[in-house]
């Protein structure tokens, strides 16, 4: 992304990039880069607001037990082994998370879901979905499922609408999904 900006605009020296969101290692999809620290102040507080919208598709072993649901539950990390537990009520340590997801098509015991997020918490997609017996193909951290050959799960960040921090534009980006074949059946229905 530096090295982006520093030809695109013909940079000397410093140039700023800032991250203003974070996928899991092995998700694929969109990501919002800030090109200055002011930019970067302004994005932060649409996140922090939740003024962004961000729409992920997943593709599970099963399909969920209803076409349309939003899932609530509470996650609590565990640092030392890297993942979410989640829990039905509030216990100690844990935070409060929401998803909401769409089935949008089945082929055979695959299911393609559309999910946006209420909050952001760490593997909450992955936790969630697990939870409910719909684990993302290739997420062997959160349920049964083989590894796919890149090592990365069938979680995609599809799309991500905010407002331009300097013009208050609207503005929506869209990845193209990977040509893998774990996505080739679902890509005629997105």
């Amino acid at each position: 992304a530096m090295n982006y900006i520093r030809e695109k605009y013909s940079k000397p020296g410093n140039v700023y990039v800032g991250l203003l969101h974070r996928l899991d290692r092995p998700v694929g999809g969109v990501m919002v880069i800030a090109k200055t620290s002011k930019a970067a102040e302004r994005m932060s507080k649409q996140f922090q607001k939740r003024e962004m919208d961000k729409t992920y598709l997943a593709i599970t072993n099963h399909p969920p037990p209803k076409s349309a649901d939003r899932l609530e539950h509470f996650l609590r990390k565990m640092t030392d082994w890297n993942i979410t537990q989640v829990f039905q009520k509030e216990v100690p340590d844990s935070q409060r998370a929401i998803l909401n997801y769409i089935l949008i098509k089945k082929i055979g015991n695959r299911a393609l879901l559309e999910i946006k997020l209420e909050t952001g918490r760490k593997h909450q997609i992955r936790a969630q979905l697990g939870t409910i017996g719909c684990t993302i193909i290739g997420d062997v951290k959160y349920g049964k499922t083989d590894f796919l050959p890149d090592l990365s799960i069938a979680l995609f960040a599809r799309k991500i609408r905010f407002q331009h921090p300097v013009t208050k534009l609207d503005m929506e980006m869209v990845a193209p999904l990977p040509d893998t074949e774990v996505w080739n059946d679902f890509r005629k229905f997105v």
